[in-house]
């Protein structure tokens, strides 16, 4: 039963990440769960407060005779991404998340977990609630909107809160201690027109659709290979174009921007005498496709169906100028960092791609370690798109947070997990938005690192949290706040 989860160890973490999983808390819609908060800490008798950019901050004072001790700031992000599979009747704004256990993961049935970065909220809840440990003062930021946006940091005021320590808690590989983070930008590109165009005559309309794709975090799974629904959609459509008469009315793919779309479809029309063909080279479509993933994604499914007649179709031109970039545009990594090869520097996450009345869009999460590289990307997907007449704009940049490896909190972290496992833990930076580099430029220098439970596949609904990290996450948390 899923209240077995509240039994696990530690109990206080596991009980109170249970009752997160039961308020709806997807980005965008954190009234829940805020209230859920502030009557948490009011409970407790803590200083409890909602600012202006959503954000809740609770404070804690010393425990008795630990008023010396250093205060340090947790900080973990409200929100959640909300993925379900196409065949789930599932609203992430009223319905409870189903969690399960199975063979030491706890996960989510057919949806996202909320893992990330529930695990994180509810270990500050479980420090914050505890009576027994014996630390000095803490205080907690839970952010709002941290997967759309960043909102929650942005919005953070100086002054906020006293402590010169922060400990990230959402990152998602027990054994790491990440002390930097790639920063991010949205490009958007769209492309205008005035009014459908009529179907030719003699024209049938059929739906194509590709599902079945892993999809993921945009910045944890780029470097894995995955297929981008989008990307494969497209380069079908050019094909289709060219060879079978096919026009396009309509087509979606990917609904975040930090997550690798992994359905797409679209509305075309065909001759009538060109359907049989179309069915077979969707046949063959999606063999080739199913051969060039094999041992990366799972099963891939492009089907075709016969649908009724649009009211119309993308002029031609437009739609020929869109499927040729996309089809250009890069997606997935550009480079590795130099000097750390086995961790991505830049990529590119094709997120969103969508026809609607008289308008095409198209959406890029670019994130980059390396603010020029950053640059430059932005510059190589703009120009593909400028080229093909689209407009070009830019929104949510933030920065990334750059390593300080002269961390006084990193040395004493490094020093506690080898004393109590044998081993050094594994100094790193992770290829995702953190929200550190963006509080640091709001309340002034922090010595800060980033660690978690070991979470896989989080941003889609394979996402799932390792039971044992957690209990160890949990231990290395608690040493790491009395050691201070």
């Amino acid at each position: 039963m899923a209240e077995n989860i509240k039994k696990l160890n530690p109990s206080a973490l596991w009980s109170y990440f249970y009752d997160l999983t039961q308020v709806p808390r997807p980005s965008g819609f954190l009234g829940p769960v805020q209230d859920y908060m502030l009557n948490f800490g009011k409970s407790l008798g803590l200083t409890t407060i909602k600012d202006e950019a959503g954000n809740i901050i609770i404070k804690k004072p010393a425990a008795p005779g630990m008023e010396g001790k250093p205060s340090v700031v947790l900080q973990a992000h409200l929100d959640m991404v909300p993925q379900k599979n196409t065949h789930v009747e599932h609203d992430f704004e009223k319905d409870p998340i189903k969690p399960y256990i199975e063979e030491g993961w706890v996960r989510a049935t057919e949806t996202t977990l909320g893992a990330d970065d529930g695990i994180g909220v509810s270990a500050i809840m479980a420090v914050l609630a505890s009576k027994d440990l014996k630390l000095g003062p803490v205080e907690a930021l839970l952010t709002a909107d941290e997967e759309t946006g960043m909102y929650g940091a942005f919005g953070l005021k100086a002054g906020a809160f006293d402590s010169k320590i922060l400990l990230n808690l959402d990152s998602e590989h027990e054994g790491d201690l990440f002390v930097g983070c790639a920063g991010g930008v949205n490009l958007n590109a769209e492309f205008e027109y005035e009014k459908n165009v009529p179907v030719p005559e003699g024209d049938i309309a059929v739906k194509l659709t590709l599902k079945g794709l892993k999809g993921g975090h945009s910045g944890i799974d780029i470097s894995l290979g995955r297929a981008n629904a989008n990307k494969l959609l497209f380069r079908f459509l050019k094909m289709a174009v060219a060879e079978d008469e096919v026009r396009l009315a309509s087509f979606s793919g990917g609904n975040l921007r930090n997550t690798i779309p992994r359905e797409a479809f679209a509305i075309v029309t065909i001759p009538e005498d060109g359907l049989s063909d179309l069915v077979e080279s969707v046949k063959d479509y999606e063999d080739q496709i199913n051969e060039e993933f094999h041992g990366v994604e799972n099963q891939l499914y492009f089907t075709l169906d016969q649908v009724d007649l649009p009211l119309g179709l993308i002029p031609e031109e437009v739609q020929d100028d869109v499927i040729n970039a996309i089809e250009a545009a890069h997606n997935g990594v550009l480079r590795m960092i130099p000097e750390i090869p086995e961790i991505v520097e830049t990529s590119s996450n094709m997120a969103i791609c969508e026809s609607k009345e008289g308008l095409v869009t198209c959406q890029f999460l670019i994130r980059s370690s390396a603010e020029s590289m950053k640059r430059t990307l932005v510059s190589m997907l703009g120009s593909c798109f400028a080229l093909a007449g689209a407009k070009v704009t830019e929104s949510g940049d933030y920065p990334g947070w750059k390593p300080n490896m002269n961390s006084p909190i990193m040395d004493k972290m490094v020093d506690i997990y080898q004393r109590k496992w044998g081993v050094k833990p594994t100094v790193n930076v992770i290829h995702a938005g953190l929200e550190c580099g963006i509080i640091q430029d709001a309340v002034g220098t922090l010595d800060m690192i980033s660690f978690g439970p070991t979470i896989l596949f989080p941003h889609s609904p394979d996402e799932k949290v390792e039971i044992s990290s957690v209990e160890k996450f949990w231990d290395f948390l608690i040493s790491t706040l009395s050691a201070l």
